[in-house]
């Protein structure tokens, strides 16, 4: 079985993913006190600091929608982005228990990094298994 065959079906997840941060990047950048307003929290007096999370968020659209369309050539941008997804959460769990963000901030957990952990481990393990193991997968061999 080709890689393509392979991890073709992941693509509909990381075309999702793509106009996901492409959306909700862009959102930020523009409207950066309407998370804060809709989940009833202190608009921050710094939203210049939200908008760069916004722009974080946005530069990963464009790297989704190229593993989306050739899913066996760009395996190491959902490296990238799985780790983004990892300690975006770790990040929060820490902050929330030094109560630096309110439980309600967990919202973005959810939709920004928790939904996307199946389709991105289980295409890195598939993308692993083609490519002659984990160890080949993360460095490049």
């Amino acid at each position: 079985m080709n890689s393509d065959t392979t991890l073709d079906r992941y693509r509909p997840w990381f075309y999702a993913a793509a106009i996901y941060n492409l959306m909700w990047g862009s959102i930020n950048i523009l409207f950066p006190n309407l998370f804060f307003e809709l989940v009833g929290m202190p608009v921050p007096t710094y939203p210049a600091l939200w908008q760069v999370v916004g722009m974080f968020v946005l530069v990963y659209a464009p790297a989704y929608w190229w593993v989306a369309r050739r899913p066996g050539s760009h395996r190491h941008l959902i490296v990238i982005g799985l780790l983004g997804k990892l300690l975006g959460p770790i990040g929060f769990v820490w902050s929330a228990n030094q109560g630096a963000l309110p439980i309600a901030f967990g919202w973005t957990i959810i939709t920004n990094d928790l939904i996307w952990w199946p389709a991105f481990v289980l295409y890195l393990r598939d993308a692993a298994r083609l490519s002659g193991g984990y160890l080949a997968l993360f460095f490049g061999d």
